[in-house]
């Protein structure tokens, strides 16, 4: 590959030498749907982590997956014995998304660690009070956005901080998937619908490319005669750009239609599909040693679309980095989502929209 996209994709995880002890982890919950993935990435590391064991408070739940390869051959804890082990020092939550947040509180209030999947709940004051008891006790929530550490988005976000594609203009996303008669039923449960479920990647990329939009517009339907918006898209209003992102949850070819394109005043990325990434960069001047013109980039393989983001962070818990996305970051990134999906704020607002 290019070596300029490999040293792109080496400074997301780049810090101190790491230390060879390995931190001890935990998991609580497995109804999230990336759940068994996260665990399985847990103990494919075990040059970094322990893997303690895991939590499932529902017993039909517990039952079912302990039947599922990655939990086989593992430890089932209860979420007391995980909170008390002074030893402990990351837990990975992956419940259903009510309750990611209420166990986040516990987590912190025991002073572990959080890797958090997302979207952080339905309701942005408890998101808010979680970050606050975060940075009111120095720990690190990293919240499960996988694209952030997809070569092609590291790629993009290092492009657009550098300039290279002058300024940003418009960006488009789009995330979709043909949902069963189940998934349909379960997302059902979210008034934000398929976006919030899913889109919130997007919202999370979009806005670490430009920040927290001044104005967020949303269109939902339902078109299958249940209470499932599964056809919605958002727009954001910026100061000097405009940006549009979609879910559609009817659509049989919604992976490989899965996109993120970023256009400036002097170039462009499209990165189609997101996974595997395919990333076309096109310039109207050479830039870090790219030629002007529409190229495309070669994308590193990496080894499973969560190793990355536990790699690094073992190097936060071990105090060899900080995390790139701060909570302003993630609370603007909650809010954007909300608005984005058309979910009312729980709390009041400071510059109404």
């Amino acid at each position: 590959m290019h070596t300029t996209a490999a040293a792109l994709l080496a400074t997301q995880t780049q810090g101190k030498e790491p230390s060879s002890t390995r931190i001890k982890v935990a998991q609580i919950g497995t109804k999230h749907a990336h759940a068994e993935g996260k665990f399985a990435t847990l103990l494919d590391l075990p040059d970094l982590y322990e893997v303690m064991g895991i939590c499932e408070e529902d017993p039909t739940q517990r039952d079912r997956m302990a039947r599922r390869k990655s939990y086989q051959s593992s430890k089932w804890l209860g979420s007391n014995q995980i909170l008390n082990d002074p030893d402990i020092q990351l837990v990975a939550i992956e419940t259903e998304v009510d309750q990611l947040v209420p166990t986040a509180m516990r987590c912190l209030q025991a002073g572990k660690h959080i890797h958090l999947d997302k979207p952080a709940g339905q309701k942005l004051g408890p998101c808010r009070a979680m970050h606050r008891e975060a940075t009111k006790r120095g720990l690190t929530i990293q919240m499960g956005y996988m694209l952030r550490y997809n070569p092609a988005f590291i790629f993009l976000f290092r492009a657009v901080k550098e300039g290279w594609l002058g300024e940003i203009t418009e960006v488009h996303g789009h995330m979709g998937k043909k949902a069963s008669p189940g998934l349909r039923k379960e997302l059902s449960q979210y008034p934000g619908g398929g976006l919030f479920e899913l889109a919130c990647h997007l919202i999370d990329a979009l806005v670490t490319v430009l920040g927290k939009p001044d104005a967020v517009h949303g269109l939902h339907l339902k078109t299958q005669g249940d209470t499932f918006k599964d056809n919605q898209l958002a727009t954001f209003r910026y100061a000097r750009a405009l940006a549009t992102i979609g879910s559609n949850h009817n659509d049989p070819f919604g992976g490989p239609r899965r996109q993120f394109t970023v256009t400036g005043t002097e170039g462009r990325i499209a990165i189609q599909p997101l996974e595997p990434p395919k990333l076309s960069l096109s310039l109207t001047t050479a830039r870090g040693g790219f030629k002007r013109g529409t190229q495309d980039v070669p994308m590193p393989k990496t080894d499973g679309r969560y190793h990355d983001e536990f790699r690094d962070m073992a190097k936060i818990v071990r105090g060899e980095k900080t995390l790139a996305w701060d909570s302003a970051h993630d609370l603007a990134v909650q809010e954007t989502l909300m608005r984005a999906a058309g979910m009312p704020l729980d709390v009041q607002e400071e510059n109404p929209r």
